[in-house]
C-alpha cells in the first residue's frame, strides 16, 4: 500500500512507523508513535474530563485501543487524526459509564479527592495469565510504556514486574495498605497488558 500524497511529511513518517509496527512487530515503532502523540492526546483528554489521573489513564487506554486496531488504519488521512478520534470516542464512553455507574467496579479503583482509595480486597492467590504475560515482557517497549505511567503506578509496576516483589513486600516497602497496592496494580496491569499483548502479535 503506497503512502497517499495527501499526507504531510509528518503524516508520511507516522505511516512508515505504522508499517514497521504491523509488518515487522517493531517495538521501537510502537514506542515512537506513543512518544510523538502522548502529550497532545493527554491534554486533549484533560480538557474533556478535567481530571489528571483520568486523563493519564485514558491516554494509555487510547494507545492500547489504537495499537490493537492498527491494521484498520489507512493512509487516506493522518494517523494523528485517527488516533485522536479513537481517544475521543473512548473518553466519551468513559464519561457516559462514569455517570451511569453508581457502583464501584474492581476495574475502576476509586480514589477520593484527598488521594485516599476505597479499601478493596482483590484476591490474588496466584498469578493469572495477564500477570504471567507482563512478567515475561521486559522489553524496550515495556520500559518505555512504564516510563510514561504516572509516578504512583510506575513505582508499583517496577517493584512488581521488574523486581518481582509480592503484594505484601510492596505494601511494606511503600508503607501503603495492601488493598491500595492491589487496586492500583490491577489498573496499571490492565493498561500495560492492553499495549504489550498487541506488540507481541507480529513477532
Amino acid at each position: 500500500m503506497e503512502i497517499g500524497n495527501n499526507l504531510t511529511e509528518k503524516g508520511q513518517y507516522d505511516y512508515k512507523l505504522v508499517l514497521l509496527a504491523l509488518e515487522h512487530g517493531d517495538q521501537r515503532a510502537y514506542a515512537e508513535l506513543m512518544g510523538r502523540y502522548k502529550e497532545s492526546v493527554y491534554f486533549m483528554l484533560l480538557k474533556m474530563v478535567n481530571n489528571k489521573d483520568d486523563a493519564d489513564d485514558l491516554t494509555i487506554e487510547a494507545f492500547g485501543k489504537a495499537f490493537n486496531r492498527l491494521a484498520q488504519y489507512t493512509p487516506n488521512f493522518a494517523f494523528s487524526t485517527w488516533l485522536f478520534k479513537i481517544a475521543t470516542n473512548n473518553c466519551i464512553d468513559f464519561i457516559r459509564k462514569k455517570k451511569n455507574n453508581a457502583t464501584i467496579s474492581i476495574d475502576k479503583p476509586f480514589e477520593n479527592d484527598e488521594g485516599g482509595e476505597l479499601s478493596m480486597d482483590i484476591k490474588a492467590p496466584s498469578l493469572d495469565p495477564e500477570e504471567n504475560f507482563i512478567k515475561k515482557q521486559k522489553s524496550i517497549l515495556m520500559r518505555d510504556v512504564v516510563e510514561k505511567l504516572k509516578p504512583k503506578y510506575r513505582t508499583l509496576v517496577e517493584m512488581r514486574y521488574f523486581d518481582e516483589l509480592s503484594y505484601e513486600e510492596i505494601s511494606e516497602k511503600l508503607d501503603l495498605p495492601l488493598g491500595t497496592v492491589k487496586a492500583q496494580l490491577f489498573r496499571a496491569r490492565d493498561l500495560l497488558y492492553n499495549i504489550l499483548k498487541n506488540s507481541q502479535a507480529g513477532i
